[in-house]
């Protein structure tokens, strides 16, 4: 699903030094690198601020945090997406409440987001799931409109636009995932939190650092949760590769469509107005199982995002859920099926996946 020593091959000279520099340099905590990051992916997302965090999860946790959720709280969100999303609402004491998506782009209906605010109801908190913007500009009213905290997961969505601009523009805060198969991908773990709200981004700067500016005086209950300075210069190198990266991903998405089309299969949508990043180009197919089995025979490496929606899951049973409750939910754990879109896949490999993908429903 992604090559990652074929990326490195590519900037190995670069990246090789930008790591001795780190190690030669002493300064391995907040240096340089992460606040020279901080600036360039805040601009890269239409953000005024960047925040270097330990991992996507620790971004989820601390912006919501930083715009005030806690015990007692209620966050809407997917139960379509990875448990991170979900289990940063948990760890700080608010509830989970779920609404459907809509099974054309995957991401929160935001008619079943408005049915389910309360007087509880602090934050919204969409996915822009595989890099498919949600829908920004319905969320943004809902939020304004009821006076709710607006969170962005954006873990897959780096580079995502909404009517040209970036994303980070749209809400609150956006959380980043720097997970190495990501479209910026580190060497290890770590995250961001891009913010236009300068308030939100001294608390945050505290929350990352103990509560603390650094010294020994506290201002907040806060967290140990700081980017490497390593990992910053490794995705320094990486990130002037971003645009074309994406662009690569993009092309690779469309070859798809155009290989693809006229099968019984369903196709991933672009929102009007959005510019799609193709974290995963992800079908739909009622035979999902059997045609990954046939794939995998292939040589064909296939994923799976994900095969259970949370609210059947064993840990999130407290909140009261049933099968049958988020049915567009349900049905894309069922059927959805992500093929190999990383920017260094050869059109070679794309048209043999794409042909295998057709003997298979051709059989």
């Amino acid at each position: 699903m992604a090559d990652l020593a074929a990326q490195y091959q590519s900037l190995k000279n670069e990246l090789d030094s930008a790591v001795l520099g780190v190690i030669g340099n002493g300064r391995y905590i907040l240096g340089d690198n992460v606040k020279l990051l901080e600036q360039e992916v805040a601009h890269a997302c239409g953000a005024e601020y960047g925040i270097g965090v330990a991992s996507g999860t620790d971004a989820l946790i601390l912006a919501l945090s930083a715009v005030g959720v806690g015990e007692g709280d209620e966050v809407i969100t997917t139960p379509f997406t990875f448990v991170a999303t979900v289990e940063a609402i948990s760890l700080l004491g608010a509830k989970p409440v779920f609404a459907d998506i809509d099974p054309g782009t995957f991401n929160l209906d935001p008619a079943e987001v408005e049915r389910k605010i309360t007087r509880k109801t602090r934050a919204i908190l969409p996915v822009h799931l595989y890099g498919q913007p949600a829908d920004v500009a319905r969320l943004s009213d809902l939020a304004k409109s009821h006076g709710l905290r607006l969170v962005w997961d954006g873990a897959q969505a780096i580079g995502c636009e909404y009517d040209g601009k970036g994303i980070g523009s749209y809400a609150d805060a956006m959380s980043l995932s720097f997970y190495p198969t990501k479209n910026l991908g580190g060497a290890g773990d770590g995250g961001m939190i891009v913010t236009s709200d300068p308030e939100l981004e001294e608390k945050l700067r505290f929350l990352r650092f103990h509560g603390s500016a650094g010294t020994y005086s506290y201002r907040f209950i806060g967290y140990c949760s700081r980017l490497d300075e390593i990992q910053a210069a490794i995705l320094r190198v990486k990130m002037p590769h971003l645009a074309e990266w994406t662009e690569a991903r993009r092309r690779n998405a469309h070859a798809y469509h155009k290989l693809l089309a006229g099968l019984e299969i369903g196709l991933p949508s672009e929102s009007p107005n959005s510019k799609h990043v193709y974290h995963q180009f992800t079908i739909r197919s009622k035979q999902r199982d059997e045609m990954r089995a046939y794939l995998k025979a292939l040589d064909i490496d296939t994923g799976v995002f994900y095969p259970s929606p949370l609210h059947t899951e064993q840990a999130y049973r407290y909140l009261g859920y049933s099968e049958g409750d988020f049915p567009e939910a349900e049905r894309a754990c069922r059927e959805v099926l992500s093929l190999p879109v990383f920017p260094e896949l050869t059109a070679e490999q794309l048209e043999y996946v794409a042909s295998s993908v057709r003997s298979f429903l051709d059989r």
